[in-house]
């Protein structure tokens, strides 16, 4: 293994998931705490362990390979207690008594998706075929609550947009006392239709995706209150002015919803009365839009809700309504409630995010230390310490009872990441910079290779440790001084600095790569070498590789752009029109972020990867801007991964195109 390199690691690792504990959840009395995990660091075949909380000791519960199993537990879900565990292998579903260690199968109609158990761990609840579906842990009296009225009519499961943008992964939500469900339908015929084709197998037909692109129709979601008895409700709100459905759950208080308005600048929260009424618990508006956060909203035991609000440059927890955080403290999530007691992830300084509790009477309280990303789970007085960093790990706390680590099995990397974190400008602009192993200033000046995304979604510029530091590294010790800037629209420097994208997607987040490219040029005078600079990125990151290129080619001598976007109007509803308004009414700020248009100004070496399977993504993207740019006359070379999705995961690709991209770069640097 120590003679591995990174590319064949990343590979066979999987970015190094392979082997460490995932998901876990500890039991209703904290005694137990479940979580995934494969058996070596390039094991693909996941299976689910049991902790004990007194003794420290590992068990394992189920083994998908004792099933007769090929594939790994993706995930699981619980009764209340904890001790009913279910989950899928290959079509068939299965039940698994978390103390005793049994497993067994459930009869059940058809191929079962998003299995759960109700809190009492009475019945299932499952989807096959579009139809909501229960039942019985024994598997007796399996029945359809709900059945779809077409093919494009689905009951309990989520539409593209709230899995993707939302964080809503869910579809249905069991009663407390396992009773009855709220249930979300989801109608896709008005949705459009895309055809994703895969160009080496012209025998194969395409495959039909409703995907709804901007300014286009969105999928027509609702929701049913469904009885066990056969009852049947509609939940009804102001679809026409809400037509997002953002979260939705179901408490000791009764069921609630969020909804939120297509421009995105309201979104209220209801609570559902029986009969499908609904009243409104808060409402919140922004000029610009309102940024949803993972599990919000949510009520603690006495029925307060738990929600955000943006104040001036800080958004902060609310418990109704009223801020329990302070000016400066970025919330980032709530990750659950505990009687009246709130756990979440906040950030004081966007390089780190760390755990916190708001408790009535007491505050809040900071349960992490030290650099890194910082999340968790508590539940019975158990708490599970998860952190992100160059020496991560995930530790179980349970007061009065020692403190036990989950065992991890990932690889550590081949690769040492040596990032140098830096403040640039007057922004304070946060970056990494990676040198070469063993660099000495008397080495000259370094080719400089930016490796930013610098978009919404994500942070890079961080202290957690994640893979792509090795790949920085990786590329710094190649030969380059490597620069990763997180810029304007990146998470957790406040509400202003996000939403200072609004409108434009790409002038801020080019701006500040150039600026912190100058302000590391002025602060190690002699370091870079300005006359080779070149820029890689992938998904946004890729946008903007090859936006620099096309528009400062004084700046930016070649790129590398993986899965770009090139025409945002082939983008999603949601994402899109959250940053750039509807299309219809704001054309100007998709025009301005068109790839495609600026095609004639390219006068750099460009290359453009692409997964020919990727649904988000879509090849379309980097197809028209090669054929805009060959119509141009604009020499540029393209790479096509033959099944590849939005991040290949084949280990030939991922091994080798990291090679592939390397002597790229190398050569339109004129490195030899």
């Amino acid at each position: 293994m120590t003679t591995d390199s990174l590319p064949r690691q990343l590979a066979r690792t999987r970015r190094f998931t392979l082997g460490a504990p995932a998901q876990p959840q500890p039991s209703a009395d904290g005694a137990t705490v479940l979580f995934l995990r494969g058996r070596t660091g390039t094991d693909p075949v996941t299976r689910l362990w049991a902790l004990d909380t007194a003794t420290g000791a590992e068990r394992l519960v189920a083994d998908p390979a004792a099933l007769g199993s090929t594939t790994g537990i993706a995930c699981y879900a619980t009764d209340d207690t904890g001790r009913l565990a279910a989950f899928t292998l290959d079509g068939t579903l299965w039940l698994a008594d978390t103390a005793a260690g049994s497993v067994r199968p459930v009869t059940t109609t058809g191929a079962p998706q998003e299995a759960r158990p109700d809190p009492t761990g009475r019945r299932i609840a499952y989807v096959s075929d579009g139809a909501l579906r229960v039942v019985d842990a024994d598997g007796g009296n399996d029945r359809a609550l709900a059945e779809p009225e077409s093919c494009d009519v689905s009951y309990g499961l989520a539409e593209y947009v709230a899995a993707e943008e939302m964080y809503r992964t869910r579809g249905h939500w069991w009663s407390p006392d396992g009773t009855a469900l709220l249930v979300a339908r989801v109608d896709d015929r008005a949705v459009t239709r895309l055809f994703l084709a895969d160009p080496t197998d012209p025998q194969q037909p395409p495959r039909t995706i409703r995907y709804p692109l901007a300014g286009t129709a969105n999928a027509d979601v609702s929701l049913r209150l469904l009885g066990l008895d056969g009852s049947r409700t509609e939940v009804r709100w102001d679809a026409a002015a809400f037509e997002y459905l953002t979260a939705a759950g179901w408490d000791a208080h009764g069921p609630y919803a969020a909804v939120q308005s297509r421009d995105q600048r309201t979104v209220r929260t209801l609570a559902i009365a029986p009969d499908g009424t609904t009243r409104v618990l808060a409402e919140r508006t922004d000029p610009h839009w309102i940024e949803l956060l993972p599990g919000l909203p949510a009520r603690t035991a006495g029925g307060a809700l738990v929600d955000t609000a943006d104040d001036g440059d800080t958004r902060q927890l609310t418990i109704d309504g009223k801020p329990v955080t302070p000016d400066g403290l970025q919330l980032r999530a709530v990750l659950g409630t505990d009687g009246e007691q709130v756990l979440f992830t906040a950030s004081d300084e966007p390089t780190e995010t760390h755990l916190w509790t708001y408790e009535p009477g007491r505050g809040i309280q900071q349960l992490s230390s030290g650099p890194g990303l910082h999340d968790g789970v508590a539940r019975g007085g158990t708490l599970v310490l998860t952190t992100r960093s160059p020496d991560g790990r995930t530790t179980v706390l349970r007061e009065g009872a020692p403190s036990w680590p989950l065992t991890s099995y990932a690889e550590p990397p081949v690769v040492t990441a040596r990032p140098e974190l830096l403040r640039l400008g007057p922004r304070e602009l946060r970056a990494n910079l990676f040198l070469p192993t063993g660099h000495r200033p008397a080495d000259g000046p370094l080719p400089v290779l930016l490796d930013p995304y610098a978009g919404p979604a994500m942070q890079k510029a961080t202290t957690g440790g994640a893979w792509h530091e090795q790949v920085s590294q990786w590329f710094a010790d190649q030969g380059f001084a490597v620069l990763v800037v997180d810029g304007r629209g990146t998470p957790g420097r406040g509400p202003r600095w996000e939403k200072s994208v609004w409108g434009d997607k790409a002038g801020p987040a080019l701006e500040d790569q150039i600026e912190g490219l100058h302000e590391v040029a002025r602060l190690r005078p002699g370091l870079l070498d300005l006359d080779r600079v070149a820029i890689r990125g992938w998904s946004y990151g890729g946008f903007l590789a090859a936006l620099a290129v096309l528009r400062r080619p004084d700046v930016f001598h070649a790129a590398s752009a993986g899965a770009a976007p090139t025409d945002w109007r082939l983008y999603d509803t949601h994402w899109q029109e959250r940053f750039l308004g509807h299309p219809d009414e704001h054309p100007e700020h998709y025009d301005s972020c068109d790839l495609i248009t600026e095609a004639p100004k390219l006068r750099r070496p460009l290359l453009l990867i692409q997964g020919l399977a990727d649904d988000n993504v879509y090849p379309a993207h980097a197809l028209r801007l090669s054929h805009a740019l060959l119509s141009a006359g604009r020499p540029h070379e393209v790479l096509p991964l033959r099944g590849a999705g939005h991040r290949p995961t084949g280990e030939a690709v991922v091994q080798n195109l990291l090679h592939h991209e390397l002597d790229f770069l190398r050569r339109s640097l004129g490195m030899g």
